[in-house]
């Protein structure tokens, strides 16, 4: 298990250094974008038109944050689960995206993606929400705002803390072993 410090926009390189079980803290911009901006994001490109962010090198953020308090920049923003972006991730990833972030496992078609155009799933810590939301500098809403919580934001993060679930080679953290083959092997 290595430790990367990163900043985005993400390159090819930048993925393919990491390895599942890799922690990374993340600086820059990220998007968030939950179950209803994907479906809009995917009306927007299914009519040709501009998204509301350049997906090359991005990282979009499974989150629907809280209300922010005063004197903060945003609320609680822990991660949602992530299978219920499974059918746009790897679309997404064709078009430029380099990483998703959220919890729970990924289907084998986003992992497939992830391995084609060199894509990175990072884990957010659940139930951290008003923890790692102190790594969120600045947030604005970008898209959709009738969404409300589900809107697109621009978030600036530093040092936001992530976990490889699942890298661009394959690897990944959540795999059962094979305990009978082990066994047999020893």
């Amino acid at each position: 298990m290595a430790e990367y410090t990163l900043n985005t926009p993400l390159t090819d390189e930048d993925i393919e250094q990491l390895k599942a079980g890799d922690v990374v803290f993340l600086n820059g911009i990220i998007y968030s974008a939950r179950d209803a901006a994907h479906k809009k994001l995917f009306e927007l490109l299914d009519a040709g038109k501009e998204l509301p962010f350049d997906l090359q090198g991005s990282a979009i953020y499974y989150v629907g944050p809280s209300p922010a308090p005063p004197g903060r920049p945003i609320g609680a923003a822990g991660p949602t689960t992530s299978y219920r972006m499974d059918t746009y991730a790897p679309r997404l990833h064709s078009l430029g995206m380099k990483a998703s972030i959220g919890k729970g496992k990924r289907s084998d078609e986003v992992k497939g993606a992830m391995q084609e155009h060199k894509g990175v799933y990072f884990g957010a810590t659940g139930g951290a929400g008003a923890l790692l939301s102190n790594s969120i500098e600045e947030s604005t809403v970008i898209a959709f705002d009738e969404l409300g919580p589900e809107a697109i934001r621009e978030m600036k993060v530093k040092n936001f803390p992530l976990l490889v679930i699942n890298d661009c080679h394959g690897g990944e953290l959540y795999v059962k072993p094979n305990l009978e083959a082990a066994l047999e092997e020893g």
